[in-house]
């Protein structure tokens, strides 16, 4: 029996917006969830649009405990903190992510690090860190020209995926569309086939 997804947060970042295929195999995914959860409820979140990189501020307010935070220091976190709610509320994640030069788009390192921060949805213990986000589940959709993914130049899906591990979420579906530079057709067509494999229709009907 197929799960049902109360919330989905959906997360893209390829700086195409139309012809991204890592957008279009999400859309399809998204689809396919909202298929099988139709009452769901789902937040988009572009990372294309204008989150900012950390700086000495950030961190300074950061590593200051809340309850000895200037208004400022408040002012600095506020996007963190929505960004980090916004994660917290979904039981569902969906991340569309395009390898550029080997790695992840540099917005989607933005949004991690706005993300990852300890004691929001990390923590370290004794046993070292613990991720404070168990129980969730992750859709990672990811596109490559030419990179074939798991390879040693690949220093993205296993980076994405190590960062999910880390604020605990360990139940990640990967979608892989490989070699698109030189078969876009049938790349596509291949991730069709995972998402069918993953989702399939006869099961969400």
């Amino acid at each position: 029996m197929m799960n049902t997804h109360n919330h989905i947060l959906r997360i893209d970042s390829s700086a195409q917006q139309e012809n991204s295929l890592t957008r279009k195999l999400a859309n399809e995914v998204q689809q396919r969830l909202m298929h099988v959860s139709p009452e769901a409820t789902l937040t988009s979140r572009d990372t294309n649009q204008s989150l900012p990189h950390i700086n000495n501020q950030w961190l300074s307010a950061n590593f200051t405990n809340a309850d000895q935070r200037t208004a400022e220091q408040v002012q600095q976190l506020q996007l963190s903190d929505q960004l980090i709610n916004e994660l917290k509320a979904a039981d569902t994640l969906l991340i569309s992510a395009p390898i550029y030069n080997f790695s992840v788009p540099a917005s989607l390192k933005a949004w991690i690090d706005l993300v990852c921060r300890a004691n929001e949805t990390f923590r370290y213990t004794d046993n070292g860190p613990e991720g404070l986000l168990s129980g969730k589940k992750a859709y990672l959709v990811m596109a490559s020209g030419g990179v074939p993914f798991g390879s040693a130049t690949d220093f993205a899906s296993g980076y994405l995926i190590q960062v999910l591990n880390f604020i605990g979420i360990t139940d990640v579906r990967t979608v892989y569309a490989e070699s698109v530079a030189f078969d876009n057709d049938n790349s596509e067509a291949q991730a069709m086939k995972q998402i069918e494999a993953l989702l399939p229709h006869q099961a969400a009907a």
